[in-house]
């Protein structure tokens, strides 16, 4: 069981309750100013302290940290279902896949989103380390495996921030780190892609995938989502430009 953290006091509790049945948790910390390390210590996690490095190096610093070879990968503010528990029990007692992907459900200005972006949020958290590893990406890192991908019944839940200004505040700073990393890859963007991905996924998710079904909490987070799509690539053109005059 392997969470990495940063200033998480006030969620790491609930989450570390969710997998008291692992046999080892670990929790890697970049340098938390609360009570994290001390929420940690109470739910019986071994605690590592270690400088941040981006999201997959940080995460496959974790795993590393790990001592056995099966590892379950969530953060902080993450939950372990109670249906969930058991098929990772079921899956880990005759392992017929070297990693395994579960549900992630949403829970959005408190409502659990079931459509659209919110659900299922399809997530490989499960996996042999012998046989996978989390990406090197700073932002949008992904388990890379080789091998079967096995499904979990039950759900990862997903506590959102407790605020839409806390919402608003990560979203900023992940689209920085995308626009920064297709930046460093060499991608370009135009004002054909400045304004198609965000109606694209519009449609995709509100409309093609039911997100209006999620009511009010639905719109504002598929209307955030585009809105990432648009700044991202408004970021990289910014970047690129920033190159051009210096």
């Amino acid at each position: 069981m392997a969470i990495i953290t940063l200033n998480a006091a006030g969620e790491l509790g609930a989450c570390l309750a969710s997998v008291a049945f692992a046999e080892d948790i670990v929790v890697v910390d970049s340098g938390s100013s609360d009570d994290t390390r001390s929420v940690a210590e109470q739910g019986s996690a071994r605690v590592v302290e270690a400088p941040w490095r981006g999201f997959g190096p940080q995460k496959q610093l974790a795993v590393e940290q790990a001592k056995y070879d099966w590892v379950l990968c969530v953060d902080a503010d993450e939950r372990v279902s109670p249906a969930l528990a058991a098929s990772i029990a079921a899956a880990l007692a005759a392992p017929s896949a070297t990693a395994y992907r579960m549900a992630r459900c949403n829970r959005f200005l408190g409502r659990w989103l079931r459509h659209g972006e919110g659900y299922p949020d399809w997530s490989l958290r499960l996996f042999d380390r012998r046989h996978a590893a989390w990406s090197q990406d700073g932002v949008h890192e992904r388990v890379l495996h080789q091998g079967a991908t096995g499904t979990l019944d039950g759900d990862l839940l997903h506590e959102s921030a407790a605020s839409l200004r806390q919402y608003l505040d990560k979203q900023n700073r992940y689209t920085s780190l995308q626009a920064e990393r297709l930046h460093a890859a060499g991608c370009h963007a135009g004002v054909a892609r400045l304004l198609a991905s965000p109606l694209l996924r519009f449609l995709k998710f509100y409309v093609l995938r039911l997100g209006f079904l999620d009511g009010v909490p639905g719109l504002i987070h598929i209307s955030i989502g585009c809105l990432n799509s648009y700044l991202k690539y408004a970021k990289l053109i910014e970047l690129r430009e920033a190159d051009a005059s210096s």
